[in-house]
């Protein structure tokens, strides 16, 4: 249902029941999924593919350019997927020719005023607080939480079921199921209460502290640890994607609290 006040351009492909409400504007090649609602004065611009059942609030912009010189006018996408939330003036840039888009999965909510630049990777089940900003090029798993004004330099990662506190300047890689805090950005313990809502058992929490532990509290580096914990512990996979994920990271995981002060 489209109000009369709003523009969409013929060449945009909208599902039948999307609502759209006055004085927002979509541009050409965008792509509106079933059930979706969008605010007024939100401006959809081309290269825009978004999912079933979201909502779009007042003020959004989604798919403008990269804020990024390099950019050369390349077809490029921004991607979103099913059953998010995007609130006031948040701003999603599409792609690079280094990913060709950005990408957020389903089941998000991306709070009032946060920034995800371009060529970004977003999973899924994530939440963004007010004012949180994501650099280019930065991955982050399902299941991260950013509290409020959190700020991520360009090509980090975040694994999954990270935790980082309120007002963060995260300029290291969040390996996977952490809390991050303090400044500089440092391992505090385990996200554990996100993951007994996420149905992990007490066994499950208890070796991943385990894991971390040898990580952070015991005077190794980071490679002597990744090798005991790879020759003493079982394999499983959450001990296998803290492994991968600190031998796949490119600009070195954040640090402990007592390493790093």
């Amino acid at each position: 249902m489209n109000q009369p006040l709003a523009y969409v351009h013929p060449g945009a492909k909208i599902a039948k029941n999307v609502v759209i409400e006055p004085f927002t504007t979509i541009h050409n090649n965008v792509k509106i999924g079933e059930g979706t609602w969008i605010g007024s004065n939100v401006t959809i611009m081309e290269g825009a593919r978004i999912g079933k059942n979201c909502n779009i609030f007042p003020g959004s912009v989604i798919s403008a350019i990269p804020q990024d010189l390099k950019y050369n006018d390349e077809d490029t996408t921004v991607e979103i997927g099913n059953n998010v939330t995007i609130r006031e003036c948040v701003t999603i840039n599409r792609g690079t020719t280094d990913k060709m888009k950005t990408v957020i999965g389903d089941n998000c909510l991306i709070m009032a005023y946060c920034h995800i630049a371009h060529d970004c990777m977003v999973g899924n089940n994530c939440i963004f607080s007010n004012n949180s900003t994501l650099a280019g090029h930065i991955t982050v798993g399902d299941y991260v939480v950013l509290a409020g004004m959190t700020a991520v330099h360009q090509f980090c990662s975040i694994g999954n079921h990270a935790f980082v506190t309120g007002g963060s300047l995260v300029r290291k890689d969040v390996p996977p199921f952490v809390k991050a805090a303090r400044e500089p950005l440092s391992y505090v313990g385990i996200n554990s209460v996100g993951l007994r809502r996420r149905g992990f058992s007490a066994d499950k929490i208890r070796e991943i502290q385990n894991i971390y532990r040898l990580l952070y509290q015991r005077n190794y580096n980071n490679t002597q640890a990744s090798e005991i914990i790879e020759a003493e512990m079982e394999a499983t996979p959450e001990r296998d994607e803290i492994l991968q994920f600190i031998k796949n990271s490119h600009r070195g995981i954040m640090k402990g609290y007592f390493k790093s002060n």
